[in-house]
């Protein structure tokens, strides 16, 4: 009954998805009827409306669609691996890492280009969290313990931010990068963006699916998880693995987009229940959903321009995750 009632919950989420999709293809500065967007699709004549759909509005949807997945999946393994309700994924210092090594890569380099900074930003998000994680290991055998892995990442990311912003101080093109950055969007990227991080992405919901077992017997005790034949370490390793990737790939391509990682995974627990292999895909699909309504919503508040989704975003979780909070109805890990 709990197995068969899950798979409509998780194919109602699909279809939720869906039409959100259809939704954020038609809604814009021209709006495009679901028929136009159909004929867009699947038998485009060069009009347009074929040319708002296939060359503005189907990058963005698909790199939206990519960043929530991403973000909503590691936001639930952050919650699960630290036992903390309040994590999300920017705890590892993915964020700060990525957005140092793109303004590092313009002031040095000279990148001018969004897709070409992608490629900094990944390596800069990708080694910020193993220095993290390297801090974390340090205080305990079996693996991070909790308490020294977050203020890892808190001191991590507040020394990042610092030179970040030290950098910016003495180059214009490197600021204006940064600020629109930070804002978070996924618009006007085009759709190399997509292409680069979809490997990265991919790898990680590999890793995060492999972990969900392993997440499981976690959330009973170290020494439960021992009993039962798990390796302690290699969970917690494979799991913030898949975070890392996950949150480098959305953090890099799309900027700082906040409280995806952190309100969708109590929305999923809610309708999933604590079992991982059941809430890491309906995380990935209300992440998903979530990103792509606040970019809806940013279109149709501020038109004929529009908000970015990462205001939106801040718009929309903030109160949110104060009510859940205020309520006490967040779910214990």
């Amino acid at each position: 009954m709990l197995e068969s009632r899950r798979v409509r919950l998780l194919a109602a989420l699909a279809a939720a998805l869906l039409a959100v999709a259809v939704l954020s293809l038609a809604v814009g500065a021209k709006a495009v009827p679901v028929s136009g967007v159909w004929h867009a699709l699947w038998s485009p004549s060069g009009g347009e409306n074929d040319l708002i759909v296939r060359s503005l509005r189907v990058p963005r949807t698909v790199l939206g669609v990519l960043a929530g997945v991403a973000l909503g999946v590691a936001g639930a393994l952050m919650q699960g691996h630290t036992r903390n309700p309040l994590a999300d994924p920017g705890l590892l210092g993915v964020a700060q890492g990525a957005a140092f090594a793109m303004v590092l890569a313009i002031v040095v380099t000279g990148v001018s280009t969004v897709h070409a900074s992608i490629w900094f930003g990944m390596a800069g998000a990708l080694v910020a969290s193993v220095v993290v994680f390297a801090l974390g290991l340090a205080g305990g055998r079996a693996g991070p313990p909790t308490i020294t892995l977050a203020l890892a990442g808190a001191a991590v990311s507040a020394l990042l931010h610092a030179l970040t912003s030290a950098l910016v101080l003495f180059d214009e093109q490197a600021m204006d990068v940064f600020r629109f950055w930070q804002a978070g969007s996924i618009a006007g990227r085009g759709s190399e963006p997509a292409w680069q991080i979809a490997p990265f992405i991919a790898a990680g919901l590999v890793l995060a699916l492999a972990n969900a077992r392993g997440l499981n017997a976690l959330s009973l005790g170290e020494d439960v998880a021992r009993s039962l034949g798990q390796s302690v370490w290699v969970t917690r390793v494979v799991g913030l693995g898949a975070v890392t990737l996950l949150t480098a790939g959305a953090v890099a391509a799309c900027g700082a987009l906040a409280f995806v990682g952190l309100v969708v995974p109590h929305l999923a627990r809610a309708l999933s229940g604590p079992d991982h292999r059941w809430l890491l895909p309906y995380s990935g699909l209300l992440g998903a959903v979530l990103l792509l309504v606040a970019d809806v919503i940013g279109r149709v508040v501020a038109r004929p321009g529009e908000l970015e989704v990462g205001v939106v975003l801040a718009l929309l979780g903030a109160p949110f995750f104060i009510a859940v909070v205020r309520r006490g109805r967040q779910v214990r890990l």
